[in-house]
């Protein structure tokens, strides 16, 4: 895996980063640091990024399991260290999956599956925040 990411002058303190498979991804600071606020932070890229990996799993997972999952929201939230390096000290992510019957043991199983044996983000996160999940679960066709 691989991403070249290249500063663009211009904007202040944005960054375009393309990744292996081609894709752009733009980020910004904010305006205190020179940014000027018209992308996403990088850290909060990386949250995303992790929200996405389990979301992906959770998906994967269920699908695989012959489940009728229709959706799957993930809303992240963290805290950070206060000093430099200022690391996710603390994550927490509801799940809210949808589906048709969906068993909640199968959708807490696939959720601690993700956390505990497939998401290498979350996992790498791990080693300095404390990560937590909660699940709702609603009916959908």
């Amino acid at each position: 895996m691989e991403c070249t990411i290249n500063w663009l002058p211009a904007s202040g303190m944005a960054f375009a980063a393309e990744t292996g498979s081609g894709h752009v991804l733009v980020m910004d600071g904010a305006p205190d640091g020179g940014g000027r606020n018209l992308a996403p932070r990088p850290m909060e890229t990386v949250l995303a990024g992790t929200g996405a990996c389990t979301a992906y799993d959770v998906v994967l997972i269920l699908k695989r399991g012959r489940h009728a999952v229709r959706g799957c929201q993930v809303k992240v939230t963290a805290e950070r260290a206060t000093e430099d390096p200022k690391v996710f000290t603390a994550i927490h992510m509801h799940f809210v999956v949808t589906g048709k019957a969906l068993p909640p043991e199968a959708v807490e199983r696939a959720v601690r599956l993700s956390h505990e044996k497939y998401c290498s983000a979350s996992s790498m996160l791990a080693k300095t925040a404390e990560i937590t999940t909660s699940v709702t679960i609603e009916a959908g066709e």
